[in-house]
């Protein structure tokens, strides 16, 4: 979600404004994921220090373990936007699934102290070693614990995720680790009988996106393309790709239990009722556009957060703010008031 520069910079975050472009990173793997090679441009990492940072516990850090299915597990963030102690509070959701031999770890929260957490909790759940590490995209929150996990365990992202994160999240992190497989379709990853069938997906976060959806259980890992009673962020987004991605997940995934990249554990009612968020922004940029209102008109006339969504987390998000982040708001009217597309209002 939330690659926040400008908050970053006073809060340990930064804000990202950009909205990428998909592409394609020169090393992409085409076969199943088993066999990475190291990417030959990647900076010699630092030498880990010799003691490891102490972990705080799940409870300290706003997370609670939930298992969403046998052998696979949401660590859920309950924090509000910003979170009271940015190095210590979880701001994201991860996740671990367990496979017969080996063990995948998504998303390991946004510094190296929570990584450690997210490997502390791997290793009471299981003995079996963790096997890959995946970013379902660049955002700090969601990458600034891969510092944390071993330098022989592979690093799964898509895109131009890794442009991304030297540029921007190296800033925040010079010893961040940087995701050594890039995938730019669908893959499969095996844990030995376990399947987890990864996705690309649009809209969020300049064509990093991925989710990953494991059959057996049928859950699904979203990332930031689903948000559960948060507002969204915005900032990298193309809203008209983010609506297409959540119709063609609700789809597809009708029946399966869906972990946001923040809030609660969902499915697909709570993925209907994000899309209907943006198609409310829509409605409003319509009536924007209709009373032919500039945008800084938008931001004050319209700042208060809607009755409906009062009781939202991240309401920074929503309208201006000063953090400097671009809010929803603002987002909404550059891209659905200039825009001659047809409305996608259900």
């Amino acid at each position: 979600m939330i690659q926040i520069r400008y908050f970053w910079a006073a809060l340990l975050a930064a804000v990202m404004t950009f909205c990428g472009i998909v592409g394609w990173h020169s090393y992409s793997v085409a076969n199943p994921l088993d066999t990475p090679t190291p990417t030959p441009t990647e900076p010699a990492p630092a030498k880990a220090p010799d003691v490891k940072p102490s972990s705080p516990s799940l409870a300290a850090a706003g997370l609670t373990l939930q298992e969403l299915g046998r052998g696979v597990y949401g660590l859920i963030a309950s924090t509000d936007y910003p979170p009271s102690d940015p190095a210590k509070i979880a701001i994201c959701n991860g996740g671990i699934v367990i496979g017969s031999d080996s063990v995948l770890v998504i998303d390991p929260f946004q510094n190296p102290t929570l990584g450690n957490l997210m490997m502390d909790t791997v290793k009471t759940l299981t003995d079996r070693p963790v096997k890959y590490v995946l970013n379902t995209h660049y955002h700090f929150d969601h990458t600034g614990g891969n510092s944390a996990t071993s330098q022989g365990i592979p690093i799964i992202g898509r895109g131009l995720i890794r442009e991304f994160m030297s540029g921007r999240n190296r800033e925040l992190d010079p010893n961040l680790r940087m995701p050594d497989i890039i995938v730019n379709s669908e893959s499969d990853i095996w844990l030995g009988d376990r399947q987890v069938k990864l996705q690309r997906v649009e809209g969020h976060s300049g064509g990093t996106d991925l989710i990953a959806f494991i059959p057996d259980v049928n859950v699904l890992f979203a990332g930031d393309i689903v948000f559960n009673k948060r507002f969204p962020y915005m900032g990298d987004s193309n809203i008209r790709d983010w609506q297409g991605s959540l119709y063609r997940l609700i789809a597809t995934y009708p029946d399966a239990k869906v972990l946001p990249g923040h809030g609660e554990v969902t499915n697909k009612s709570g993925m209907q009722e994000f899309q209907a968020y943006f198609s409310d922004l829509e409605r409003l940029a319509l009536e924007w556009k209709a009373q032919n209102l500039t945008k800084e008109e938008v931001l004050t006339k319209y700042a208060k957060v809607p009755e409906r969504y009062k009781d939202y987390k991240f309401q920074i998000m929503y309208g201006p703010n000063d953090a400097k982040l671009r809010s929803n708001l603002e987002v909404a009217y550059e891209q659905f008031t200039r825009s001659a597309t047809i409305p996608l209002i259900p």
